[in-house]
């Protein structure tokens, strides 16, 4: 009996230190999608657009619509409007990337039902 719990342990660490190789792999995917998948969006008005990344760092900042009759107080409102959207958008995004990287990992459980 020595003999097969010792095997199944050995088997049970076998297949953890593999895990962990493709888990390893996995985040090493996933860190680098979220540094380069980019979202865009607006602010409510359509007067700035921001790009951000997964990972938050926002690429761009761009005045789309016309500044005509537009008071300082107003860009800002939009560029503050547009950025919280970007924060928002990079979390919705990496979460998207982490639940699509990641959806096939459950707890790795021994035979004997131990974690």
């Amino acid at each position: 009996m020595t003999l097969m719990g010792r095997e199944i342990d050995e088997h049970f660490i076998e297949e953890a230190i593999e895990r962990y190789q493709r888990l390893d792999a996995r985040l090493a995917e996933f860190e680098k999608a979220v540094r380069t998948a980019e979202v865009t969006v607006s602010s409510p008005d359509g007067l700035v657009e921001v790009v951000v990344t997964a990972d938050g760092a926002i690429r761009d900042v761009t005045v789309t619509g016309d500044l005509t009759g537009r008071t300082n107080a107003e860009l800002s409102r939009s560029i503050r409007q547009a950025v919280s959207a970007a924060a928002d958008a990079a979390a919705w995004a990496r979460t998207t990337l982490h639940a699509e990287t990641f959806s096939e990992y459950r707890p790795l459980r021994r035979a004997d039902g131990d974690r």
